[in-house]
């Protein structure tokens, strides 16, 4: 149930029950708007972000290749909160210079919405994915506030059987645990801030092909940047939903308003000569770093075929940031 939910149909209560996942909008935006890129229209609508707390996690190896592995596997299925524990995904690929142990290394955001569902989510996944990975060691990226910490190598410890090190350096606690290649190191606390959630834009394109190219342009884009991640499969999402079904048991369902093939049979969103939509899903640290990847990623997907670029919102009723494309992009 990935995407977003449109504004249509449900109460603000349904999000307390359910928290927001990432569905778009189903009504369509205004599209007389004149600001464009490439002369492609940017629609006159905003994307309605959420806060969520988040955690950064250093995680190193022997090789960049065991390190990539080990973040590959600790953020998956974890796209949208609708269906997973937390949204997560590899920030960025840090060289052994930027690690605190001088190893090859990758960082990793994880977002949740309570710290103890972060910290929850965490250490399963540390404990399952990066423990379980060769040679790797994992450690805190963020500053410690005592009040909003987590705490992850302090609950895995236990895995030492007894045999577990505490060392502590430089005011920060590290457990060292026996395995058989040697051992893992983890930091005890880990910072939590609260991070912005559910940045976005949507891509709309003649062709299946055109948009897929578009959207792949975004993403490598966005990937550049430090402090943000795109939790969806390869960063696109092509699930867009809608609040409800005509199925009872089901909470969310294709967002038909958006589905090319629909179009003609329920109440299209989509212009003329629409044949795909994908949607791109940002989680940052801040407001600022989440605004920055939506701008860079616009201004890559702006290349032949698409037709416009508009983003989901809840028509301002459930996350307090609003993010206007067209102020976004400095116009």
């Amino acid at each position: 149930m990935a995407g977003r939910f449109s504004r249509s149909g449900f109460s603000a209560a349904f999000f307390v029950l359910n928290p927001p996942g990432h569905i778009i909008s189903v009504e369509p935006a205004d599209r007389d708007k004149s600001v464009n890129i490439n002369s492609i229209p940017i629609e006159d609508t905003f994307a309605e972000a959420f806060p969520m707390t988040a955690a950064r996690l250093i995680v190193t190896a022997e090789s960049e290749a065991w390190a990539r592995t080990a973040g590959q596997v600790a953020t998956g299925y974890a796209s949208s909160v609708i269906g997973c524990d937390a949204e997560a995904g590899i920030e960025r690929v840090l060289s052994p210079a930027d690690t605190p142990d001088a190893r090859p290394g990758v960082s990793l955001l994880l977002f949740a919405f309570s710290r103890d569902a972060l910290q929850k989510a965490a250490i399963n996944r540390v404990g399952q994915c990066i423990l379980t990975c060769p040679t790797t060691a994992c450690y805190n990226g963020l500053p410690v506030v005592k009040e909003k910490s987590i705490r992850i190598g302090g609950n895995l410890r236990f895995f030492g059987d007894g045999f577990q090190i505490s060392k502590k350096l430089e005011g920060r606690r590290y457990w060292r645990m026996p395995v058989m290649d040697g051992e893992f190191t983890c930091e005890d606390v880990f910072g939590a801030i609260k991070g912005v959630a559910g940045g976005n834009f949507l891509i709309l394109a003649k062709t299946q092909t055109e948009a897929l190219g578009s959207a792949e342009k975004a993403v490598a884009a966005i990937r550049k940047l430090s402090g943000v991640i795109l939790p969806f499969p390869g960063g696109i999402v092509r699930s867009g939903s809608k609040v409800g079904s005509r199925y009872k048991k089901l909470k969310a369902s294709t967002n038909d308003a958006y589905c090319p093939t629909l179009r003609g049979q329920v109440k299209s969103a989509l212009p003329e000569g629409t044949g795909a939509v994908y949607e791109i899903v940002i989680d940052g640290i801040d407001q600022a770093s989440v605004e920055e990847a939506m701008r860079t990623g616009i201004r890559a997907a702006c290349v032949p075929g698409v037709i416009a670029i508009s983003a989901g919102n809840y028509g301002g009723n459930l996350g307090p940031f609003h993010l206007h494309l067209h102020k976004v992009l400095g116009d």
